[in-house]
């Protein structure tokens, strides 16, 4: 065992020393002494050698080495000393630091009884001159000192009573005596520390023992969400006894060498809070996630519920429920630090610990206040998760609100009222109001049982980015209250106001039918409400714009202009009139931008803000580039027209006449109402409609002569480069679009959808119109998604990513349906914000134009990702049957200008990629200048 230090007791000079005489007149009179001095070390060396009151070791060699040094036996007359005090030798103060701690692994057991032993007051005294009374007195130390140690390995092994759990139980009346005050106060509360940390590392051994291995070896949880489950309730519990075990490991070591009277313990404090902050930090801000997972499954299962009453049963739980000792690590912390400042009350000012003290405190103290962010954020996020559980939709849409996303939050939530007005009266409705990071959510509570809430959606969620508000400043109104149950006739019959402040919120997109009028309780209530919903659109905006997954790029905004509504044609410096197309071509090493407006085409190299016009043709509307056929198609006012691609190059660099442009014009079709062209399987091939005098068909031409660098010369010798492809089929006069699904080719009128193969057209058309509901009879699901389906306008149909569904898109809804056409997800439908006037699909992404806004979303879900926003919107490279996979997409909106002439931007919306920056590791030779062996 280590050599023991403890304080001495000094005497102030002029005490009166003990009256019995000395048994030899040569022997030196008798000072009180050291109560727990080692018998076989001289512990320190006394600060003065000339003190009038020198300390006396009475050495008894047949003694243990832990027991008391010394005693007094009774005085014949009471003598009254001066109040002793306590200080420590140069020796002492040294040998703090050879001090370390230990680990040793602590058996917890059932507490017995404490010794009785105790040193009676009247053995104080030793007659100076009585060698036998120094034995006896010695003896009587002994039996004292080893009564106290086994006291002590009780207290250590968990063989005490409670009551006997007290540093006052432990010691001698009579070492308290000869103690201030203050020091007596201060070695309680050394004990105290000590205890506390061994209660608590037995309770955290008891959740590893009593909950989580039982937990492990039974089938409370199942077994594929068992790993997860103990994680998110338990988190690092396994992390922190293991620190704690440590930690009382090195305090019993110190008790056992320091008993009874402790110098310090912050040194081994210290070292282990060095250690252990950062799985605190991690646990305790996952607290109330974890107590929040806990409650759910205990709500949800009645396995756990009844493994948790078994669990109870030990009777180390002592009746107390498993989130007293999940919170027990949050607790602990404060615990301790109040343990510490109660310390630093009753220290001495030149003792040691009170340059350690304040740093531990202050470390303890910061750590606390810095995890109190962290908690509050898991708070918030339980709030978020039991409202997520407790929403109900309506039937039948399917709403994304990716809830599940880790940077989404609960930002503002609280009752609002809502006001109905009917034939007869006004009624007011309370409702429960919640502002994600992501939507607003207006719900309708309902309490189903004393711990099941429910929250109804009682209006579609408005995403924060349509998201509008307005009325804040409105005077108050009064709503009439209902009389309370059992008061009287009287106060029934009178009329009870309470007075409610208005606000009103509603959708961007659809102003007239989603605008709420709510009413908050008070002003200072609604004042709330403004500065959540100011704060929550920045903060939205923020992220949006920094996180866009199709960033819009402007490839000019002054050049092209149109008249404003009421302004003379062809008013102002420079008229281009209204831009319809847009497409991007190559030719050569150039690549060019060709624009479609009422007045002709104009071509420019990109980057360039000046545009040529290149072609003089009667309100184009639509373009195409077909580089692998040498080809430029345009649609207009007469007709389809293919141009040679090079000669589109030549003449946008000026390198060329107008005469030999026109002369590699080749007409395809007359009274062409629209066509798309691009690659159908091998083939590159043109499908265009064209109306005759009472039916519209649908034609398909393939593209002859690829790759052969005189194509041009064909087309100026007479000889075409298309070719008609099977007979052509017969679709309604209101079909608008053709898009391209596979092989196949999707027909979209406002009829509905049909399927068709565009190298045999007229025997292709035998599928029937998609989807199908044919067993919509029989579905009430399917009976609701056909009627909303027959008042919708069909744009087109894409095929899911990693999926055998596909998306049928209309202009206000969407739906899946499986191969064959049926529907799918329970027949469930999405809505889309705003209704859609095109689509243009981007791999996993759709997105969706209408005149004010660009709705992106994911194909397989339809959860919105991104909106962009601008006026008279308008997709313009339509033309495109199969866009390539790396192309963008071009569109046009209505910039600021002056009164007379509108400028139309033209934009390009790139799809951007990921940022991801690479850990060292991963990057090829980082360390090799390092690498020196």
């Amino acid at each position: 065992m280590a050599q023991r230090i403890y304080p001495h007791i000094t005497i102030p000079p002029g005490a009166a020393p003990p009256s019995n005489p000395s048994p030899s007149a040569h022997d030196p009179p008798l000072s009180p002494v050291n109560l727990w001095a080692d018998r076989r070390h001289q512990a320190h060396t006394p600060t003065s050698s000339t003190s009038s009151n020198p300390r006396i070791s009475l050495d008894v060699p047949a003694r243990p080495p832990s027991r008391a040094s010394s005693a007094y036996e009774t005085e014949t007359t009471r003598m009254s000393f001066p109040e002793p005090s306590l200080y420590r030798s140069s020796s002492q103060r040294s040998s703090r630091s050879s001090h370390r701690p230990t680990s040793s692994v602590i058996a917890l057991s059932h507490r017995s009884s404490r010794s009785d032993s105790l040193l009676t007051p009247d053995s104080l005294a030793t007659p100076p001159n009585s060698q036998s009374t120094v034995r006896d007195l010695s003896s009587e130390l002994s039996d004292l000192s080893l009564d106290s140690e086994e006291s002590l390995r009780k207290f250590q092994n968990g063989e005490l009573q409670d009551d006997d759990e007290e540093w006052y139980r432990l010691v001698p009346p009579e070492a308290r005596e000869v103690l201030h005050k203050n020091e007596v106060q201060r070695q309680s509360i050394l004990f105290e520390i000590i205890k506390s940390e061994k209660d608590y590392v037995s309770d955290l051994q008891l959740v590893k023992d009593v909950f989580i291995d039982p937990l492990i070896n039974t089938l409370t949880v199942p077994q594929y969400r068992l790993k997860g489950f103990i994680q998110e309730v338990f988190f690092n519990v396994d992390e922190i006894l293991a620190h704690h075990q440590r930690l009382l490991g090195a305090l019993f070591s110190r008790q056992r060498d320091q008993h009874p009277l402790l110098q310090s313990l912050t040194d081994i404090i210290l070292e282990n809070s060095l250690h252990f902050g950062g799985a605190y930090e991690a646990y305790i801000k996952h607290y109330p996630l974890a107590e929040a997972r806990h409650r759910s499954e205990l709500r949800k299962s009645q396995r756990y519920q009844y493994f948790l009453q078994q669990c109870s049963l030990d009777p180390r739980v002592r009746k107390r429920d498993l989130i007293t000792f999940l919170s027990r690590p949050v607790t602990r912390l404060p615990r301790l630090l109040l343990l510490l400042e109660n310390a630093k009350k009753f220290t001495e000012p030149d003792h040691p610990d009170m340059d350690t003290l304040p740093l531990l405190i202050g470390i303890l103290n910061d750590f606390i206040k810095s995890t109190q962010p962290g908690i509050a954020a898991s708070e918030d996020k339980v709030r978020f998760w039991n409202l997520c559980e407790s929403l109900v939709y309506q039937k039948g849409e399917i709403i994304d609100l990716d809830l599940y996303d880790e940077s989404r939050s609960l930002r503002f939530q609280g009752p609002l009222s809502r006001r109905y007005k009917t034939n007869m009266d006004l009624h007011w409705a309370d409702l429960h109001v919640a502002l994600l990071d992501n939507y607003l959510l207006l719900l309708k509570s309902e309490a189903r049982s004393s711990t099941v809430n429910k929250n109804h959606v009682v209006s579609r969620p408005i995403p924060i980015e349509y998201l509008c508000w307005e009325g804040f400043d409105k005077p108050p109104e009064n709503r009439k209250e209902k009389a309370e149950e059992g008061s009287g006739l009287l106060e029934r019959v009178r009329s009870r106001y309470r007075q409610m402040y208005p606000f009103t919120v509603y959708h961007a997109s659809s102003k007239t039918n989603r605008n709420y009028v709510l009413y908050a309780s008070s002003d200072a209530s609604r004042r709330k409400w403004y500065d959540a919903l100011k704060e929550t659109k920045a903060i939205r905006q923020i992220r949006q714009e920094s996180n866009m997954l199709f960033a819009p790029h402007v490839i000019n905004d002054s050049f092209f202009r149109y008249a404003a509504l009421g302004a003379a044609y062809g008013s102002g410096s420079h008229y281009t009139g209204r831009v319809n197309a847009a497409t991007e071509l190559p030719s050569g090493s150039q690549r060019f931008i060709a624009v479609a407006c009422t007045s002709g085409v104009y071509i420019a190299r990109r980057g360039e803000p000046s545009f040529r016009k290149v072609l003089t043709v009667p309100n184009p509307t639509c373009l195409v580039a077909l580089p692998a056929a040498n080809k430029f198609l345009v649609l207009h006012e007469d007709g389809l027209y293919s141009y040679s691609l090079d000669m589109i190059g030549r003449a946008a660099l000026g390198f060329t006449t107008t005469e030999n442009l026109e002369a590699s014009k080749e007409c395809i079709a007359d009274d062409v109402l629209f066509f798309r062209a691009g690659r159908v399987g091998n083939r590159l091939m043109i499908l265009y409609a064209a109306k005759s005098f009472i039916q519209t068909y649908l034609y398909a031409v393939e593209i002859v002569g690829l790759g052969d660098p005189s194509n041009h010369r064909r087309s100026m010798a007479n000889h075409s480069s298309f070719r008609s492809f099977g007979e052509p089929l017969s679709i309604p006069r209101d079909t608008h679009n053709v898009t391209l699904l596979s092989r196949r080719i999707v027909i979209c009128s406002d009829k509905g959808i049909s399927v068709a193969d565009p190298t045999n057209l007229s025997l292709s058309m035998k599928s029937t119109a998609l989807p199908d509901f044919a067993d919509a009879d029989a579905s009430l699901p399917m009976a609701g998604l056909r009627a909303r389906c027959a008042s919708s306008r069909p744009l087109g149909i894409v095929r899911c990513p990693n999926s055998d569904d596909l998306l049928v898109i209309y202009d206000d809804l969407g739906c899946y349906v499986d191969k064959h056409g049926v529907p799918t997800r329970s027949s469930g439908y999405l809505r889309w914000e705003t209704r859609a006037t095109s689509y243009v699909h981007h791999g996993d992404y759709i997105m969706l134009f209408s005149p004010e806004f660009v709705e992106v979303r994911t194909v397989h879900t339809g959860k919105l990702v991104q909106v962009i926003s601008g006026s008279d919107v308008r997709r313009i490279d339509v033309g495109q049957l199969s866009p390539d996979k790396d192309s963008s997409t071009l569109v046009a909106w209505k910039g600021k200008g002056q009164a007379v002439l509108i400028p139309d931007v033209v934009v390009e919306l790139i799809e951007t990629a990921e940022l991801r920056t690479p850990r060292v590791s991963e990057v090829p030779g980082a360390w090799d200048e390092f690498d020196i062996l």
